[in-house]
């Protein structure tokens, strides 16, 4: 296949307007008489509400609204399971939850009216962990989940706990009864923010003929309007919203958030009303990470054949689950990778507590599980005197075998990829006696060096896509995509699409984002589908678009384009990585020395933009691996500020080597593969495993700082 745009490292599509600043963000919505929106959180993580005075607050100059949960109708709601209220009312469950709201002329003022609300607390006992809330005695953070609309099924007679999902194939005690031997180990995974630069923000404007307008920073704005509509009470066509630029979502933008608590003031006050959140709000009560107990139990024969393995996770999902959109993090029913494993128990576990409420974060729930999938596997493969690369290589699947939960795959390049990165990595040149064996950098420095390798495959998503291709008589192309650029480059890649398929130069095709006047109907951005989904929508209308513009020449041609994207079960993306480490004996101290990640691809659509998701992901999980954590203690979050929440930057990049493994057909356009939420999920477990590997210290707990490092180094001792 001859290709004359696609393939070609094209610049971003919306570069020059984001770097000049002429790129509008939803807080740069001006709409004369607009008010800012500034809420009242709970200063308690668990606590009966007795009384709200708000009369101070209400006759301060300037003020235009003030609401509580007494003045907004008792909805709740959720991406999927709706147990939130858009402001508490007689109980709160998470330090930093919505009291009360108020818009004035002025953030300061809306301040100061703030701190004039005077709320009546009683205080009641907390729970904080996943496990210690599932015990018969823990404090109750929800009556019961039946009443929530689209609720899950919680562990029978287990407290606290809000779904319990189970997946099997064959029978996994009559594997273990075939093992030889059979490996149990626990792990523990952080809470981390998303990390993204824009803070979530909504403005909201009610029109004289009642038709609420909104602008919000929401990757899924479609989902966003039905979300707002069940509050309101209103129709979906009463909402329109506005598609905008977006300063990244890594998983966290799907949410309405705030927007729904403007509408309300918005409503009061008469007046257009904008919500901003602080990064200190961001930090304390948006939708990190969620956290996760991860029992792994393998059962091996002695020759190192997996024959049976069953994972239990548990999520810590905080307060409440309306920021999941499958209502809990789905990665521990994929809990046993490439591996080939005849007899398999999956169980999935949410549990709620009284911590910030968690939600989707790159890849959700995919490098928890990762990290403990992989560092399990190290374990056994040590015990078992067996190298980990050949450990895995006896147990990947191949195409035309089955996973784990019985699922045949297609196209499948495991070995090959796990192959190119252990020789771009020089595996094959054992450091010291051996792969096992630990070697010193240099006599100076004493800094003993590791290696570790793991393997993640992810299946490419799927979802709805509207676009609508206008082609002008002037040879012009403009799509409308109701779907924004989250950073990834997506609206650059349905440009080169449209470019291909039309035989037009790039600057003959715009992308405009459109409001949901225009594109009623949409997924949005996320799961690993946009190039899928989106990009054989703007294929197809572009190849209509051709067949009648060769119909009628010179005439314009408008297609509209409604694709619910095919679930492509069968085949996978791999990735593998190899990370070597330093680690100061003395100190405990890691520093990471290189990294070589490999990919299966197909057609790379932009490599610019491939490569650009590769470095950004491999840096993302650098930080879930080594630095980045939420401390919360009693429910409170101890860092909120990006001063002490560290993110990393440039002088914690490591040399980044990448390896492309081509021969794979994904079911992308042209052929292409996904790549974006694969580089950041297997790191954490690479860099742990290259520590065991380099002092004999195993860190079953992220992330791996210095001091859990120089604690095992001093228990060894």
């Amino acid at each position: 296949m001859t290709l004359a745009v696609v393939g070609q490292p094209t610049p971003q599509i919306e570069g020059v307007a984001k770097v000049s600043g002429k790129a509008p963000f939803a807080a740069d919505v001006l709409i004369p008489g607009t008010l800012t929106c500034r809420i009242l959180r709970s200063p308690y993580p668990h606590a009966a509400i007795r009384k709200i005075e708000t009369s101070r607050a209400r006759a301060l100059a300037g003020v235009h609204a003030v609401i509580t949960g007494a003045d907004i109708p008792e909805a709740l709601f959720g991406r999927r399971v709706q147990d939130m209220p858009v402001l508490a009312r007689d109980k709160v469950r998470f330090l930093g939850e919505r009291v009360a709201a108020v818009a004035a002329e002025s953030k300061e003022i809306a301040e100061e009216a703030i701190n004039l609300i005077e709320v009546e607390y009683e205080a009641l006992p907390g729970v904080f962990d996943p496990l210690e809330a599932m015990k018969p005695d823990a404090p109750e953070v929800h009556p019961s989940v039946a009443a929530y609309r689209n609720h899950l099924e919680p562990v029978p007679e287990t407290k606290n706990t809000f779904a319990h999902q189970v997946r099997t194939k064959g029978d996994v005690n009559a594997g273990f009864a075939q093992a030889d031997r059979v490996f149990e180990h626990s792990f523990r995974t952080q809470s981390h923010h998303q990390g993204y630069l824009e803070p979530h923000a909504a403005v909201v404007h009610i029109g004289d003929d009642g038709i609420v307008q909104v602008w919000e920073c929401n990757k899924q704005p479609l989902a966003g309007r039905a979300q707002l509509a069940h509050l309101t009470g209103l129709r979906p066509e009463q909402i329109v919203v506005h598609a905008v630029h977006m300063g990244a979502d890594f998983g966290g933008k799907g949410s309405i958030m705030d927007t729904a608590a403007a509408y309300w003031l918005a409503k009061a006050s008469g007046r257009p009303v904008r919500a901003v959140m602080s990064y200190t709000e961001e930090l304390t009560a948006a939708n990190p990470r969620n956290p996760g107990v991860i029992t792994m139990k393998t059962g091996v024969k002695d020759d190192g054949g997996i024959v049976a393995h069953h994972s239990v996770c548990v999520w810590n999902t905080g307060a409440y689950s309306a920021f999941l959109p499958a209502g809990i993090v789905g990665g521990g029913l994929w809990a046993a990778g490439l591996y080939r494993v005849p007899h398999v128990k999956f169980e999935n576990i949410g549990v709620y507590t009284n911590c910030t409420p968690r939600g989707h974060v790159r890849a959700p729930g995919a490098p928890q599980v990762a990290f403990a999938l992989e560092s399990h596997v190290d374990m056994m493969a040590h015990a078992l005197g067996i190298d980990p690369v050949e450990f895995r290589m006896r147990n990947l699947i191949e195409t035309g075998e089955e996973s784990a939960l019985g699922e045949p795959f297609e196209d499948l390049h495991a070995k090959e990829t796990l192959a190119a990165a252990a020789k771009a990595a020089g595996w094959a040149e054992a450091p010291g006696a051996g792969w096992w064996a630990p070697r010193l950098s240099s006599l100076a420095t004493r800094a003993l060096v590791g290696r570790g390798v793991t393997m993640y495959d992810r299946h490419t998503g799927s979802g709805m896509a509207t676009v609508e291709l206008v082609v002008g008589r002037d040879g012009h192309a403009v799509l409308y995509t109701a779907a924004p650029d989250t950073g990834t480059g997506n609206h650059t890649i349905m440009q080169q699409i449209i470019a291909e398929e039309l035989g037009l130069p790039l600057s003959q095709v715009a992308i405009r984002m459109s409001d949901s006047v225009v594109i009623p109907e949409d997924t949005g951005v996320g799961g690993s589908r946009v190039t899928h989904v989106y990009g054989l929508a703007c294929q197809q209308a572009a190849r209509e678009a051709r067949e009648r513009l060769q119909a009628a020449p010179g005439e314009e041609v408008r297609v509209r384009v409604k694709l619910d994207g095919p679930r492509p079960e069968g085949i996978a993306s791999v990735c593998a990585q190899i990370a070597e480490v330093e680690v100061d004996p003395d100190t405990g101290g890691v520093k990471v020395r290189r990294i070589v990640t490999a990919h299966d691809v197909g057609t790379v659509i932009n490599p610019m933009y491939h490569q650009g998701q590769i470095d950004g992901g491999v840096i993302y999980g650098l930080g879930f691996a080594l630095q980045e954590e939420l401390l919360i203690e009693d429910g409170k979050v101890l860092n909120p500020n990006l001063g002490e929440y560290k993110l990393p930057n440039i002088a914690d990049i490591p040399p980044l080597e990448t390896v492309l493994v081509t021969g794979a057909h994904g079911p992308t356009p042209y052929g292409g593969k996904a790549v974006g939420e694969m580089g950041n999920v297997p790191l954490a477990a690479a860099i742990a495993n290259a520590v065991y590997n380099a002092c004999g210290v195993r860190i079953t707990e992220l992330p791996i700082t210095a001091e859990k490092v120089y604690r095992g180094l001093r228990g060894k001792a």
